[in-house]
């Protein structure tokens, strides 16, 4: 990954185009994972839950798309204002004020995927001074330094474990399934 600011927000920030290539690659396929995990697969396969503690895909998807609507939100913020003060919100805060656990799988995998579109359509035309842009963040941390490049590092890792977690369990790999659920 990139040296310097990660998502912990620490550090100097080294803005370097091959990571950005690598990123963007990176938020570009995990709706596409997810629908080639997906496909062909009956709906009672997406809501199966192998254990009490362990996630289904649907689940998974909910929470993924949680996620990019809050730190989707940020990084279109960093972009738009000049150093912004932002309030964290937590996307397990965030889907409780949602409906997507009860979504069907599949238009809830194309919102996704639509939003997905949206978010490089803005990343692919910032500068590399566009991804050191940054924000304050407040509530959880004071003050706490982050910019476009750390907060989209967080989304890709983030959703590239969970992508990971739903081609296993839609493999029926259970084991793989509890090690990275919740």
């Amino acid at each position: 990954m990139v040296k310097g600011k990660g998502a912990s927000g620490s550090g100097d920030s080294k803005v370097v185009p091959a990571e950005i290539e690598t990123l963007l690659k990176l938020l570009s396929q995990s709706p596409r994972r997810i629908s080639a995990a997906s496909k062909a697969l009956e709906d009672s396969r997406l809501y199966f839950r192998p254990d009490d503690k362990s996630w289904s895909a649907n689940d998974v998807l909910a929470h993924l798309r949680a996620c990019a609507d809050v730190w989707g939100r940020s990084i279109m913020a960093m972009i738009a204002q000049d150093h912004p003060t932002l309030r964290y919100v937590s996307p397990r805060t965030w889907i409780r004020r949602t409906d997507y656990p009860d979504l069907e799988f599949r238009p809830s995998l194309d919102a996704f995927t639509r939003q997905r579109k949206e978010l490089l359509k803005s990343l692919k035309t910032l500068g590399l001074e566009g991804w050191a842009r940054g924000a304050t963040f407040t509530a959880t941390t004071r003050g706490r330094e982050e910019t476009v490049l750390s907060c989209v590092q967080r989304m890709a890792m983030h959703e590239h474990k969970h992508c990971g977690q739903v081609e296993s369990l839609l493999k029926g790999d259970a084991q793989d399934i509890r090690r990275g659920s919740r």
